[in-house]
């Protein structure tokens, strides 16, 4: 999996920041505020997302409404398991990353493998 293009990690950032559907409109309206962009253009990065899965949607009328099918914990999880797949050593690629997490992060991450443990010896 590859990462999302530069417009791509915008329009799924205004999804994910939303609660529920949204519509090309929506999108193109709050982009064209921070930025020059055809309407068109984030109508067609919003049927890209659809194509690659990113997107769901539903007709409304002559208007489709868009939600994201992963969240964005998801899909930074799918960013991280492709870094340790194609990174060489899992170990090293491992031992790199954590040389570099906060000590906050260190203990979230802590917190994260102790539930996940727990919960695998309880099946």
């Amino acid at each position: 999996m590859r990462g999302f293009g530069e417009l791509e990690a915008v329009v799924m950032d205004r999804l994910w920041s939303r609660a529920g559907k949204t519509t090309v409109r929506e999108v193109f309206e709050e982009l064209r505020q921070q930025r020059e962009i055809a309407y068109t253009t984030v109508m067609s990065t919003m049927d890209n997302l659809h194509r690659k899965g990113w997107l769901s949607r539903q007709r409304n009328g002559k208007a489709f409404s868009y939600w994201p099918v992963h969240t964005r914990e998801e899909y930074s999880a799918r960013l991280m398991r492709d870094a340790l797949d194609g990174g060489g050593d899992p170990g090293l690629v491992l031992t790199h990353f954590l040389e570099q997490i906060s000590d906050e992060e260190s203990a979230t991450l802590r917190t994260a493998l102790q539930r996940l443990t727990s919960t695998l010896d309880v099946e």
